[in-house]
């Protein structure tokens, strides 16, 4: 296919900029993954669905892609912060676990909604707990570097004399001033020489269960580690691209960037990418806000803030209506109206596949291959365009348009161009966004209209037979036994079953 030049929004530069690989035809991308200890949410479909999007992309114009994707079962503490319990730890307790059980609970979960939203798997899938090696010889070079000391068996990242020679801040536009006040009223300074100062290795207390021994005590790494080493480790030294939510710009991407120009004298990622966040009532939807909508409950219906069940198709076409960079707020009239969209998308694409070659009417427009051959640039032009998703979705709204002018026999087409239409239409919609023809709660509304349907016949033919209109309450069950139905008379009325 013709070269696509993509372009886009490199966080570390603040602007846009022109896509190219370290290595032509080849692209590095590490996201962050879910800390699992809890089913995903509203706010992790977000990175999922957008770095999906990215990863089809990528592929569909030409590049060979290794996409990782970490899953977080150690590490992460309470609040984000060096002090409190591990929230995976803090999980088992609560619920008298081991911790792996808990971690492979939620992690089967989380495979489970990205499979119903339809997220390709990633090309590598890492655990934290599997690279305890890889964090350690991390924190070993930044030791050896002069960038890191170790505190009562803790080992702790030197916010300051990193920023000395290089800058803290480059990635949030944060600096170390700033930090600093900001954590000040933090707990937990007692070890470090900065509040500042993040956690690389961290000493387990006694009943601490998750722990690995270590040099410089029985412990486990920092939260920020994995993703360093294991990027290194799957990626190499230099990558192309990092992605995650902007609530990590800062520390957890910050802390990155220290680590790996701390330990290798440069930074790995050429272009960081965010997606922005998910509200609710204007405030960030998350599990330390406890505001979130789990993704099961979506799709079952089972919250007091959901009006109704919402399918993964349905919240797919919700999060890609809007641009990755945008907030998205929550609400019900929203996800409804998306709802909405969606059904009208895939009307038109069930039209396109069911059309077959118009006959030219006199006074009928024809549909062109020329309007095909707009249809898909201009798609392109908009994915170019730092993946714009909702104006992709706008020129298929204008195809659905057309298709609709063909339906009604205002228009005519080739079957040449009808098959370039559904070629574009099946590429952007279903390839590239990632979308599917509906299941689920359309099919049942769809079977509980067509039992209504039956029923409403069958109290015709009640109605026939106390008129003792044989010939008619006959013909409508012989109608419904062709169709397959088998259909019983019983003291209270009727009952039917479909053996079709």
């Amino acid at each position: 296919m013709e070269k696509q030049n993509l372009i886009i929004y490199n966080t570390l530069s603040r602007q846009k900029e022109l896509f190219k690989p370290l290595n032509p035809g080849h692209v590095g991308m590490y996201v962050c993954g879910p800390t699992v200890y809890g089913d995903a949410h509203l706010g992790h479909a977000r990175p999922a669905i957008t770095f999906d999007l990215l990863f089809r992309y990528l592929k569909h114009i030409g590049y060979r892609v290794r996409y990782v994707r970490n899953i977080t079962d150690v590490g992460h503490l309470e609040h984000d912060a060096d002090e409190g319990e591990d929230k995976i730890a803090k999980k088992a307790r609560l619920e008298q676990l081991e911790p792996m059980e808990v971690a492979q609970y939620f992690t089967n979960r989380f495979h489970e909604a990205m499979d119903a939203l339809n997220c390709l798997p990633p090309s590598i899938e890492p655990h934290a707990t599997g690279h305890i090696i890889e964090q350690q010889q991390l924190v070993n070079q930044i030791m050896e570097n002069g960038f890191a000391y170790e505190s009562n068996g803790s080992v702790y990242f030197d916010v300051e004399k990193y920023d000395q020679a290089h800058h803290y801040g480059i990635l949030s536009g944060r600096s170390l001033d700033n930090i600093k006040d900001a954590s000040r009223e933090l707990a937990g300074v007692g070890e470090k020489k900065n509040q500042a100062d993040f956690a690389l290795w961290k000493k387990a207390q006694p009943e601490h269960i998750m722990r690995w021994p270590s040099k410089w005590s029985d412990g486990f790494p920092g939260w920020h580690c994995e993703c360093t080493a294991m990027g290194r480790k799957y990626l190499g030294n230099h990558f192309d691209i990092h992605g995650g939510g902007m609530d990590l710009i800062f520390p957890h991407h910050e802390c990155e960037i220290a680590q790996a120009v701390a330990s290798q004298g440069d930074q790995m990622v050429h272009y960081w990418m965010h997606n922005n966040m998910i509200t609710i009532d204007g405030k960030k939807m998350g599990k330390s806000y406890n505001n979130f909508i789990t993704l099961p409950q979506f799709f079952c219906g089972d919250h007091p803030l959901l009006e109704q069940a919402y399918t993964p198709m349905t919240i797919r076409f919700f999060i890609l209506q809007a641009h990755y960079r945008s907030t998205v707020d929550f609400g019900n009239e929203a996800l409804q109206a998306a709802e909405k969209g969606l059904a009208r998308l895939m009307e038109g694409w069930k039209n396109l596949k069911r059309f077959e070659e118009g006959q030219k009417v006199k006074g009928q427009q024809p549909v062109e291959m020329k309007y095909v051959d707009e249809l898909r640039t201009k798609c392109y032009d908009a994915m170019n365009d730092d993946l714009n998703s909702p104006i992709v979705i706008s020129h298929l709204f204008d195809a659905c348009r057309v298709i609709n002018t063909l339906v009604d026999k205002k228009a005519s087409i080739t079957a040449e161009v009808a098959e370039a239409l559904r070629q574009v239409f099946h590429t952007f919609a279903f390839d590239i966004l990632g979308l599917t023809e509906e299941t689920g709660q359309s099919n049942k509304a769809r079977e509980e209209a067509f039992g209504q349907v039956v029923d409403m016949l069958l109290q015709q033919r009640q109605q026939a037979k106390a008129e003792k209109n044989w010939a008619l309450s006959d013909q409508i069950r012989d109608t419904l036994a062709e169709l397959g139905f088998e259909v019983k008379d019983t003291k209270d009325g009727f009952s039917w079953t479909l053996n079709k």
